[in-house]
């Protein structure tokens, strides 16, 4: 990319929108932030005003131009991500139907559970997802509980072609829907990238409700002269399809070669790879056979739905006034033998996502006298780590010829020296650190660029974006000792399970 020209790149998440602008070498120059307004009158009950998620966009471009001072005209692409497993609706005119049915939003349950009886087994093996709290059970909402919307509703699309619909001036006709979301919609055929008729005729989705399938690095517009007057872009500005913020994540990670592994140590803890061939996980329906933005790739995942906020939990809720310290936690469990001496921890607050298990509670079991809280909080990681082995070993049994012996680590628990080495130990394998910076953001950045012909390759700005902190190498004497441990925390779940599904808290 030449040095006066520059990209923006757009993450539409959950918590807010954010922005950036990125020069020709890659080098962040700006960045902004506008936080969400989510909607939730009741529980279970999430939206977001389409308008809001429109002028965030402009808004936070807005603020790169004037932080930069760089003229518009230099700007070469817009590229943008967004929340992948929520849905709504835009009109023959390109306007929204419906709000933006948020993925928290769980209304849609009693349609889940009917398409799951219906043909759960067969939507995981033509879109290689389960049936959760998706597009495909949000879409018969819709149609059963307000069916003159639905009946007006030319496309259902993510969130992040709504607005580059908006800013290039698309007609529902013209409304796309890119592949990485394709795992999410229960309705797709993922290893053609095309709509499956079978399951579309099955659920009674009209054909004409699903939008032109596209590739993230598709050219979709220009932007046109409303949002230009809005954001201080030049009309005719190059706006590219984009993609869902998590595969956005992980391309800019540097995900693209076969074999590899990531752990996402965020909010959620999230266990991802790369493989060539689509081999949806039909027997556990756990792993999520995500398409990657490259073409050919898909990115099978699973993930512990906060995950990293069991650990924020126990600090703020059980070490005291004023709260400990991660590193005096930290040092605390370094000192527990691995096992966290008997001690077994169950991570899942809000229910096990990935398989599906929505009444399973978080637990702490084996407590005993002897047990201080660095035992509690070394049992936290490591059950965590002991969620990967189960994800991993599904992993290896879909691709026994693949070799998965490296996992890079990011985010906010990649900084721990414990939590990684726990990782390394308990899997097996040698474990990485990246230093990286909002990897959605460079991921869409770079694919904007590659769209508009400004990169000619896509690994050597990311590659450069890069840079590999400190490796975690595995003790085959505590790998064995953990392994039976991680046996115990599949028991444990497996007996827990009809004692909560009984009494079903809360």
């Amino acid at each position: 990319m030449k040095l006066n020209t520059y990209v923006i790149s757009i993450d539409i998440g959950t918590q807010g929108t954010k922005a950036a602008l990125f020069d020709g070498n890659m080098k962040l120059i700006a960045d902004a932030f506008r936080e969400s307004k989510l909607i939730s009158p009741r529980p279970g009950t999430v939206w977001q005003e389409p308008d809001d998620l429109y002028i965030s966009c402009a808004e936070t471009i807005k603020e790169l131009l004037d932080k930069s001072g760089i003229n518009p005209k230099d700007v070469a692409a817009i590229g943008i991500d967004g929340q992948m497993a929520g849905i709504m609706g835009v009109d023959e005119k390109g306007q929204a139907s419906t709000y933006y049915d948020s993925w928290l939003d769980t209304r849609c349950g009693k349609y889940a559970e009917e398409m799951r009886k219906k043909a759960g087994k067969r939507v995981m093996e033509l879109s290689g997802g389960p049936v959760t709290y998706v597009h495909g059970p949000k879409i018969l909402w819709w149609k059963n509980e307000y069916p003159h919307i639905y009946k007006k509703t030319a496309k259902f699309i993510p969130p992040n072609a709504y607005v580059a619909g908006r800013i290039t001036g698309l007609s529902g006709h013209e409304a796309y829907f890119d592949y990485t979301h394709l795992h999410f919609s229960c309705l797709a055929d993922n290893a053609n990238k095309s709509w499956s008729e079978e399951l579309l005729q099955v659920f009674e989705i009209d054909r004409e409700k699903m939008a032109r399938i596209v590739s993230p690095f598709d050219v979709i517009g220009e932007v046109k002269k409303e949002f230009a007057e809005l954001s201080g872009l030049m009309e005719g500005t190059t706006v590219v399809a984009g993609c869902g913020d998590t595969a956005a994540s992980t391309f800019g990670s540097g995900m693209f070669e076969r074999g590899q592994v990531l752990d996402c140590a965020g909010t959620a803890s999230v266990l991802c790879s790369v493989v060539d061939k689509f081999v949806p996980d039909v027997k556990n329906e756990t792993l999520t056979m995500m398409r990657s933005p490259v073409d050919g790739l898909f990115l099978p995942l699973a993930y512990i739905n906060g995950g990293g906020m069991c650990i924020r939990w126990f600090r703020d809720t059980l070490t005291g006034n004023p709260i400990a310290a991660y590193e005096d936690l930290q040092e605390e469990a370094e000192a527990v033998e691995p096992g966290s001496e008997g001690i077994i921890f169950i991570p899942h607050f809000s229910g096990r996502v990935l398989p599906s298990n929505p009444r399973l509670k978080g637990t702490f079991l084996g407590l005993d006298f002897k047990h201080t809280r660095g035992h509690m909080y070394r049992a936290i990681l490591e059950s965590i780590a002991y969620e990967y082995k189960y994800y991993l070993s599904i992993l290896k049994s879909l691709y026994p010829h693949c070799t998965f012996n490296q996992m890079l680590t990011m985010g906010g628990g990649a900084r721990s020296r414990l939590f990684n080495q726990i990782k390394a130990d308990v899997l097996g394998i040698k474990v990485t650190a990246l230093e990286l910076g909002d990897t959605a953001l460079i991921g869409v950045a770079v694919i904007a660029a590659c769209a508009a012909g400004v990169f000619s390759d896509y690994k050597k700005p990311i590659l450069q974006a890069i840079e590999k902190g400190a490796e975690y190498i595995h003790d085959m004497n505590r790998h064995k000792t953990y392994a039976v441990y991680a046996d115990a925390y599949l028991d444990a779940i497996e007996k827990l399970t009809p004692y909560y599904n009984r009494f079903h808290f809360g």
